[in-house]
């Protein structure tokens, strides 16, 4: 046995090791063997446009627990690994590139343009693999795929001419989100909204009979070139003599009626609405509701068409001024006012997007939506935590048509080719040479690609082999669990559940954790115009990786927010350090170590392996619940607590005795046990040092998990142990309120009598010098622990002046209050209980009951003091 261990933690000398070791042994790979349950997971795959973030780091950690777990459990486990494309924010970004060199996409072509976006994509996707290998993820990678790949592209191919021939792919007019900067569709939920400080403009639309007016209020004036009616709400006293009248419109001189609609809003403005119906998705339910005409006034630049008139050419901005301009200079405008109010930006480049009607394919969701809806209502696919399978529900509900195309050259173009000579639209998986109908070779491929998300709605499914039926889709599929953030719900889950059932008559998985959104330290969303982002990579190399992935854990806290602060990190750091040096302690005694049955065993044993078997029991249940922060607590106090804190310290004089074998094996019992704990959270750490331990085998990773032995729970040690424990932290107490150095051996009268065994424990874990048993409370001493049959008294002497010392704990008390009392202001804050978020209220109730445990334990020396 090699008890070589080094004096000090250093994780950039064993993490790389360590994995090299894990990939050469094949580890990772799922073992050919049928006997085993299987067990699955398929990785949310990373965008090719960069770096991963502390949110990529956080998600690889969770299923990095879970396969690690199962895989010590027995089970087959297969993590898949890949890559998505990014279509919008790939193809941005290269763009962004060549672009400072001078050129544009066009400029290249179509092929020249894609050969450098394969090249792009290469170097990132190497890049995001060694970034993934870094934080330690047990995929195997041999198996990796990428969005694009021949296979994904087959299965993407399959889908779409199956669908379409069905009649739920079809290519319509809509209204749709239109990014000019990116120029493409957005589905709308790749839009995001942004509060903005806009104005709200009141303009006369002049009835055509001479009459009067009608005014109407917008925020968008530019827009109303393309006006084709002016909508009041049917309930709307005001205007129910005026429903069927015509204005002019101002400027443009069209002649438009005045319609009744429910969508018009009494309240908002003056509760008559313009109807735009080609650049307003509500204005376009009322133009097909009342069969308006539609009219589209912007180029795909945002430049005004020839339907703008002597508008043409101007940018949607410029022309808003212009107009607003002529409609003051003309007499329509009434006044304007400012108005706060949401606006819908590309989730990608940020810039504002325009609603507009446009030739586009789309699928129709509702057939497929059915059986999506039913598995979750039904829970044959869970939502963890549970209050994301209503906002699943929600959606779903009320799902609308899912525009697939994009404007884009990077991705999957669409299989459509259209026929030049007689305009039959050919659809294949094939590549199409003559029209299927009348034979011609004058054949156009349609332009557009589809959208990334369309390839990702088959992820679960297409990585593992399909249309073909391989052995990995028959024995992996469905998979057992999604891991992602809640924020791709919409964009991914929801139609990977639709594309599961659609195309392989089952559910893509069983289980969809929604993990937490990673935040900074002030709670607020990381971003690069914030400067506030946290860089996973640089935190592994300075801290290591498994500090990280345990600081994430902890705080992992289903349904809360993840508040980052290195702080956490440093704390994770000085946790490994722990676990180094219990370690090395450990096998720095081991020099004559014989494996021995544990039997013959003292309070302090029984205590150990009773408090192991609990952890084990409530690390195992956590983390098949989901419950990540609680398991890695569960260790953390197990280890730092009670191993360290208490075993260790009381296994030191013992080991110097005739009990030297027993202690020895309890040790490396305890500790082959903890390490494999730790080990799906600190994979590194703990296979360093596993490897020292006598009894350990090949690797940590294909050890067995821990298992409950209910010989070993022992509920009456358990308790006297605690009783011991809860002495010991007493005389610390009363040294530490009364400034006696820990290091002071004092005496202590006690008036219940001990076990030679507990008195020798209380004397080593308090640094106590005698032990007096008696009925009479001593003079100068302070109470240590006191219960119903119990009472524990530090004597103090002339190490003190006792009413020097009451006088000093009073004025300590005094200023505690004061803390407290503004713990209690504000926690009796209405406005601060309402307006708060739960963490900040739960963090300041924490603070005060850790105070008024202050107050209590300063009161109960005083009292003994007096």
């Amino acid at each position: 046995m090699n008890k070589e261990i080094g004096t000090r933690y250093e994780p950039n000398s064993i993490e790389k090791k360590w994995y090299k070791f894990w990939l050469e042994k094949g580890y990772f790979t799922p073992q050919n063997d049928n006997s085993r349950p299987k067990y699955s997971i398929v990785i949310p795959p990373p965008n090719i446009t960069g770096k991963i973030h502390m949110g990529h780091a956080l998600n690889i950690t969770l299923q990095d627990i879970l396969t690690r777990y199962k895989r010590m459990n027995g089970f087959k486990t297969l993590w898949l690994p890949g890559e998505d494309h990014a279509g919008i924010a790939t193809q941005t970004a290269v763009e962004k590139k060549i672009e400072k060199e001078g050129k544009k996409r066009e400029d290249l072509g179509r092929k020249k343009f894609l050969e450098i976006v394969w090249d792009w994509a290469s170097t990132y996707r190497k890049t995001i693999k060694q970034q993934i290998m870094a934080i330690g993820a047990s995929v195997d990678w041999s198996r990796e795929r990428f969005t694009l790949d021949e296979g994904l592209s087959k299965a993407v191919k399959k889908v779409f001419v199956s669908l379409y021939k069905k009649g739920l792919i079809y290519k319509g007019k809509y209204i749709v989100n239109w990014c000019p900067r990116c120029k493409t569709v957005l589905s709308d939920e790749e839009v995001e909204y942004h509060e903005h400080d806009g104005k709200l403009y009141y303009i006369k639309y002049p009835f055509v009979d001479g009459t009067g007016e009608i005014v109407i209020a917008t925020t968008r004036p530019e827009t109303m070139l393309g006006d084709t009616a002016v909508a009041v709400s049917p309930s709307d006293e005001r205007y129910k003599d005026v429903v069927g009248k015509e204005v002019i419109l101002p400027l443009v001189g069209r002649k438009i009626k005045i319609i009744a609609d429910i969508h018009a809003d009494p309240k908002f403005g003056t509760g008559a609405l313009k109807v735009t119906p080609a650049h307003d998705p509500n204005d376009y339910l009322i133009g097909q509701r009342h069969n308006l005409e539609f009219i589209n006034i912007f180029n795909d630049d945002m430049t005004i068409n020839e339907n703008g008139g002597k508008y043409k050419g101007l940018d949607r901005y410029e022309a808003r001024e212009k107009i607003v301009e002529d409609l003051e200079k003309e007499g329509f405008l009434v006044k304007i006012e400012n108005l706060k109010h949401s606006v819908g930006h590309c989730y990608r480049c940020d810039t504002v997007i325009e609603p507009m009607l446009m030739n586009q394919w789309f699928v129709k969701m509702e057939p497929l939506a059915k059986k999506a809806i039913d598995a979750v209502e039904n829970e044959h696919i869970k939502f963890y935590p549970q209050r994301w399978k209503k906002v699943y529900l929600n959606w779903m509900y009320n799902i609308r048509d899912w525009c697939i195309s994009r404007q884009l050259w990077w991705g999957h173009r669409i299989p459509i080719w259209y026929c030049q000579d007689c305009g039959h639209i050919n659809v294949s998986e094939d590549k199409v040479t003559k029209c299927e109908k009348c034979g011609s070779t004058n054949l156009r491929q349609e332009e557009d690609v589809l959208d990334t998300w369309f390839s990702s709605a088959l992820w679960p499914f297409s990585t593992l082999g399909w249309p073909n039926e391989t052995k990995d889709l028959k024995e992996f599929y469905p998979t057992d669990v999604l891991v992602t953030g809640f924020d791709i719900i919409f964009f991914w889950v929801a139609r990977m559940i639709m594309m599961g059932y659609e195309f392989m008559d089952e559910k893509p998985f069983s289980d969809v954790y929604i993990h937490q959104l990673v935040r900074d330290k002030f709670g607020r969303k990381m971003s690069k115009s914030l400067g506030n982002g946290i860089d996973p990579i640089e935190v592994i190399e300075e801290y290591g990786a498994d500090p990280m992935r345990f600081s994430l854990s902890t705080l992992a806290a289903q349904g809360r927010d993840i508040k980052l602060d290195l702080k956490h990190i440093e704390t994770s750091k000085k946790f490994a350090n722990k676990i180094w040096n219990a370690t090395r302690f450990v096998i720095l005694n081991l020099e004559d170590f014989q494996k021995q049955d544990l039997d013959n065993l003292n309070l302090s044993d029984k205590w150990i392996l009773s408090r192991l078997q609990k952890t084990i029991k409530n690390v195992t249940h956590a983390i098949e619940n989901y419950e990540f922060n609680v398991a890695a607590k569960e260790i953390y106090n197990f280890f730092w607590d009670e191993l360290c804190d208490w075993y260790i310290e009381i296994s030191k004089p013992r080991l110097k005795t005739n009990e030297r074998s027993l202690v020895q094996n309890v040790l490396v019992y305890v500790l082959d046990n903890s390490l494999k704990l730790l080990h799906p959270i600190m994979p590194f750490i703990t296979e360093e040092l596993w490897q020292k331990l006598p009894t350990s085998g090949e690797s940590i990773t294909i050890s067995n998990w821990p298992k409950v032995d209910e010989e070993f729970i022992d509920e009456e040690s358990e308790r006297k142990f605690s009783l011991i424990m809860n002495i010991t932290k007493g005389i610390r107490n009363v040294k530490a309120e009364i400034n006696i150095p820990q290091s002071k051996k004092v005496n202590i009268t006690t008036m219940v009598k001990f076990t030679d065994e507990e008195e020798l424990y209380i004397k080593v874990l308090g640094n106590v010098e005698n032990i007096t048993f008696s009925n009479i409370k001593p003079e100068k001493s302070a109470s240590a622990y006191v219960d119903n049959n119990l009472e524990v008294y530090v004597e103090l002497g002339n190490m003190i002046d006792i009413d020097s010392e009451i006088n000093r704990l009073n004025k300590k008390i005094e200023k505690l209050e004061k803390d407290a009392e503004k713990f209690r202001k504000k926690l009796s804050n209405k406005k601060f209980l309402e307006g708060a978020p739960e963490d900040i209220i739960e963090e300041a109730r924490e603070k005060l009951e850790t105070i008024e445990g202050q107050i209590e334990k300063i009161k109960s020396i005083i009292n003994s003091l007096q």
